[in-house]
């Protein structure tokens, strides 16, 4: 592994360590809150719970009962009704361990899917910057296997643990009610376990912390892996790519081997207090009952008992191994809802109605990273209906002028107005619902054409989605599909040529009818041919509409009526495109350039 990556990995795991807390009972409330929606069923199994925690030593005290009482005393009738009660019972344990486990499996469900579904409102809701510093994969990871050992802490460890300690209070508990001397030797006994308890648990904890976030990182390499395969091939990486990744899942794999050589100490260990408390049990309480000081029918509850002392710890061990997998995971979970958005709508935000189309810049400047601004001091004035191509070098901020206007970012400094409103006043989703926004390389759902146009307007009947289709001059183009309209698209458009994706995407645009259209490079991958028909579509389409264009073809440029020509952030020109043209300035440089490239791009 090389230094770098080293170096990498180092910085994640304390980026996600900083994210989480100690290990507190917040944690456990925090869960326990969830479960309030589900009361009735969450209290019943509580019930079941503390009746299978009492389950458990009835069984052996009724079984040493029988043989201490009507069985010495070779009583057949009272033989037979210890069998029965003891059958009753046994048949009892049955009854409750069924909805035991079922309400605790349904119990569990229920508060991850709540889970699941909270993180994924609260990743909807945060704002587009939060996923370009976030890792896919690590995301995916609390989505998945962080709450998974929730899942298992919810269902199993704390009604599982619940029913072996009551078990082991419960034995116990009648342990010092037949013999004091021997219930003190197994009190001895306590400060051994607590010791081995204290020592492991944060060597276990660190452990099986190391593991979540080492598969997060395996996650998020087969996340980038997957979306990144045609670059992958295309550069010949797989070998490289391949080296790479057996790098990381031999780091977690050597994790996993820590955290269960340390589980392979621990457990051991607990099991030998109870093999040496037999032990204990025999020459001491042997001795006793031989010399008349003990009676037997102690000494036979005793060795009943103390499997139900001893027997529940190596199942404790376990559950606790799984208890500190799942409070990681719930850490990094809370962590993930605990993280505030950068920027939100403000409470009294508004809703716009329905909008004209002025756009209005005032003095605007902007950064991803507020010591690098990549626009300054932008003022700019658009009337309805006027359409505004956005021309420059790349980086020169094309794209983030559009994306401020989408309210995407909010400004550093200064305001973006729509119709004279503040954006940081209006509700977001009321204001994009608006707009028709076409990319580069626009993403489609998996599902049907029909079902990725129907997102510009989910109520648009069928023949509404093929009438915009057809004002866009595109339906013979969607129809030839292998199944026209039904034709299926794989996960982000696979299926379908990166031409025909923006087909797609212009249609549904279309189907939007939008106030305020912005388009970043919407034709730049459509042929000529297929480009001529979509630009008469567009014309029609921005009649008496504001647009925004990025755009690198010179008939989308020519026919805008404002060209904006930036460079590092600054508009350096503006006019219509023979203005500026006259001019010999950046314009007619970049202009230059234009006609001297491929015929496809003017």
């Amino acid at each position: 592994m090389s230094a770098q990556t080293k170096l990498v990995q180092l910085g994640q795991a304390r980026e996600v360590e900083a994210d989480q807390r100690a290990l507190d009972l917040n944690i456990v409330k925090r869960l326990f809150a969830y479960t309030q929606p589900y009361a009735r069923k969450r209290n019943g199994l509580i019930v079941m719970v503390l009746l299978r925690a009492l389950q458990f030593p009835a069984l052996g005290w009724t079984t040493a009962a029988v043989l201490s009482g009507p069985v010495a005393a070779r009583d057949a009738d009272g033989t037979l009704l210890g069998a029965l009660g003891l059958t009753a019972l046994v048949l009892s344990t049955v009854l409750v361990f069924h909805f035991r486990v079922l309400w605790a499996l349904e119990l569990g469900e229920a508060v991850i899917h709540d889970l699941r579904r909270a993180m994924l409102a609260h990743l909807l809701a945060q704002p587009l910057g939060f996923f370009h510093r976030q890792r896919v994969g690590s995301l995916i990871s609390r989505l998945t296997s962080d709450l998974e050992a929730v899942r298992v802490g919810v269902k199993d460890v704390a009604f599982v643990g619940t029913v072996q300690l009551g078990s082991m209070i419960g034995a116990a508990l009648i342990m010092l009610y037949y013999d004091t001397l021997l219930f003190i030797v197994l009190c001895g006994l306590v400060p051994i376990l607590a010791a081995i308890i204290r020592h492991f648990r944060g060597r276990m904890l660190e452990a099986y912390r190391a593991s979540q976030e080492s598969f997060s990182r395996v996650t998020a390499a087969v996340a980038e892996s997957i979306g990144g395969i045609r670059v992958i091939q295309s550069h010949a990486r797989g070998a490289v790519n391949s080296a790479a990744f057996r790098e990381q899942i031999h780091e977690h794999a050597d994790t996993n081997i820590i955290a269960a050589r340390r589980a392979g100490v621990f457990l051991p260990l607990f099991d030998l207090n109870g093999q040496l408390f037999l032990a204990l049990l025999l020459v001491i309480g042997g001795y006793r009952v031989l010399h008349g000081s003990m009676e037997l029918e102690a000494l036979l509850q005793f060795f009943f008992l103390s499997s139900y002392v001893f027997n529940p710890i190596s199942v404790l061990g376990t559950q606790y191994n799984q208890a500190l997998t799942a409070m990681a995971g719930a850490e990094r979970v809370f962590a993930l809802l605990d993280m505030q958005p950068s920027w939100s709508d403000p409470p009294d935000a508004k809703p716009i109605g329905p909008i004209v189309g002025r756009v209005e810049l005032r003095n605007v400047s902007f950064g991803y990273d507020p010591a690098r601004p990549v626009l300054h001091e932008i003022a700019l004035h658009v009337e309805p209906g006027q359409s505004v191509a956005l021309v420059g070098k790349t980086s020169s901020g094309k794209t983030t002028l559009l994306s401020l206007i989408a309210k995407f970012y909010l400004a550093s400094k200064g305001s973006v107005l729509i119709d004279g409103h503040d954006v940081r006043t209006l509700r977001s989703g009321s204001l994009r619902s608006q707009f028709g926004t076409v990319l580069q390389n626009n993403f489609l759902f998996s599902g049907s054409v029909l079902d990725n146009v129907r997102l510009g307007r989910p109520e648009a009947s069928e023949r509404e989605i093929i009438a915009a289709a057809e004002a866009l001059g595109v339906r013979d183009l969607i129809e030839a599909l292998p199944d026209g309209w039904h034709t299926r698209v794989g996960e982000r458009g696979a299926g379908l040529s990166l031409g025909q994706r923006q087909i797609v995407c212009f249609t549904r645009a279309m189907l939007a009818d939008p106030r305020l259209v912005l388009l970043d490079e919407a034709t730049s991958a459509v042929d000529a041919v297929a480009e001529r028909r979509l630009q008469a579509a567009l014309e029609r389409l921005l009649v008496g509409r504001t647009s925004f264009i990025v755009a690198h073809r010179l008939s989308t440029i020519r026919k805008a009526d404002v060209v904006l020509v930036l460079e590092a952030g600054r508009i350096v020109e503006r006019g219509d495109h023979a203005s500026l043209l006259a001019r010999d300035g950046a314009y007619r440089r970049l202009y230059r350039e234009f006609v001297s490239a491929p015929p496809s791009l003017n």
